[in-house]
């Protein structure tokens, strides 16, 4: 499809534009951006007026749950989620069943993708076999057939000569490794952060040092081993600092936090509301307030979901069995948005966090409006009105501590390489 995307307020950090003008795409490619283009006759206009036009969203972490838990989430439901809430490619974990541990897992989700999907969606194998910590993945397979990071998320790498040695051998294979920060024997048989809340209301606790810790460890390793890592969802304050330090220091380490995390403290599982309960857990105002800065001052450089579908009878129990995890696809660009009218973030900020950071970190060749680059765009409307109803998601699994909520901002056309695959 050939597009005319007119009069909207393009933004693309990456090439330090912020201003109302029109993008032109021809065969799935941006042909030019500029003022007052001319459309020719097959192409299609699409008035933008009141609009932010920006590169396409980037998840970097997602769980698809396809292959081997398709009852909760699959490909194709995953990726409809996706487009609905703006994203153009999203990049799915490895804790699928099989395990990412080899090609033909890999090759299979990015077969389906390509073939049955609503956006990009780029695989992450597993840093060891089965993410069993025992053993190292064959990690050059794994980039040999389109994976673009490996991590055993879900589960930290507890053996810290294993962990090192996975640094050493992605940075010379090439591929990123993506670290779950979370040292499990201070976690014990905790259910969410150890606090005044926990105490309150009778459930164990997880103290923040269970992350900070593991996150030290990894940055300590890849400063060591002068290789790169990506720390997943930061949530505490502890982390903050010590990821800000590093990065003066000139370590190579990158990370993400997720929108929970600056929108949600621990008292939002009040009452058991097992939708709060996810890993590493909901925490205080100060980590909050800290999340919230680190994004600012750039220490922080993406948001992800970290969209975790579960389903109703694995939520609907008591809390202490209840599964982790929250969906997230759809509800992050409102919750985000809520950052820049806040005055957190401006809203270039806020689309290197959301695109330009996470393309540039995997090497994705997206995130930019340049002329010559797929047509990967998002339009969001920052003023729409909307409320967080279950029968309106597309994902499959409902589990969001968001439902009933009233939030503003919301992606209104979704374009992968010039087709429209979501029209708000």
């Amino acid at each position: 499809m050939n597009l005319l995307i007119k009069g909207g307020r393009v933004v693309d950090p990456s090439q330090n534009i912020d201003a109302v003008m029109d993008v032109l795409v021809e065969n799935g490619m941006i042909k030019q951006t500029g003022k007052g283009l001319s459309a020719p006759a097959d192409v299609k206009i699409i008035d933008v007026a009141g609009k932010y036009v920006v590169p396409g969203l980037i998840d970097m972490h997602v769980h698809l749950r396809d292959p081997g838990l398709e009852y909760k989430e699959d490909i194709v439901s995953g990726s409809h989620a996706a487009a609905a809430g703006g994203f153009t490619s999203i990049v799915c974990m490895p804790n699928t069943k099989p395990v990412i541990d080899n090609k033909t897992v890999a090759s299979y989700i990015i077969n389906k993708a390509k073939a049955e999907g609503f956006c990009n969606v780029f695989p992450v194998g597993s840093i060891t076999y089965g993410m069993a910590g025992d053993s190292l993945s064959e990690m050059g397979e794994l980039k040999e057939s389109g994976c673009v990071a490996v991590s055993d998320d879900g589960r930290p790498v507890e053996n810290t000569e294993l962990m090192r040695r996975a640094l050493e051998y992605a940075r010379g294979m090439g591929i990123l490794v993506i670290s779950h920060a979370e040292e499990l024997p201070l976690v014990g048989e905790g259910v969410m952060n150890e606090g005044f809340t926990s105490t309150e209301i009778g459930l164990k606790g997880i103290p923040r040092l269970a992350e900070d810790i593991a996150t030290a460890r990894d940055v300590m390793l890849a400063e060591y081993t002068n290789s790169p890592i990506h720390i997943a969802h930061v949530s505490t304050r502890g982390s903050v600092r010590i990821i800000r330090e590093a990065k003066a220091r000139g370590v190579q380490v990158t990370c993400e936090t997720a929108p929970h995390y600056f929108t949600l403290t621990d008292d939002a599982v009040r009452g058991y509301n097992t939708n709060a309960k996810m890993n590493p857990p909901l925490r205080e105002s100060d980590d909050v307030a800290a999340i919230k800065e680190g994004l600012k001052d750039g220490t922080i450089d993406c948001i992800a979901t970290d969209h975790a579908p579960h389903h109703l009878d694995e939520k609907d129990v008591e809390f202490n069995v209840a599964m982790n995890g929250i969906i997230g696809l759809e509800t992050s660009l409102p919750l985000s948005l809520k950052l820049v009218s806040d005055g957190v973030l401006t809203v270039n900020q806020l689309v290197e966090k959301m695109s330009v950071n996470p393309s540039n970190i995997l090497g994705l060749n997206r995130g930019n409006l340049r002329a010559g680059s797929v047509a990967d765009i998002t339009v969001i409307d920052p003023n729409l009105e909307w409320t967080v109803a279950a029968d309106k998601l597309a994902s499959k699994s409902k589990n969001s501590p968001f439902l009933g909520w009233s939030v503003t901002g919301a992606a209104t056309s979704t374009i992968l390489a010039g087709n429209v695959v979501h029209q708000r």
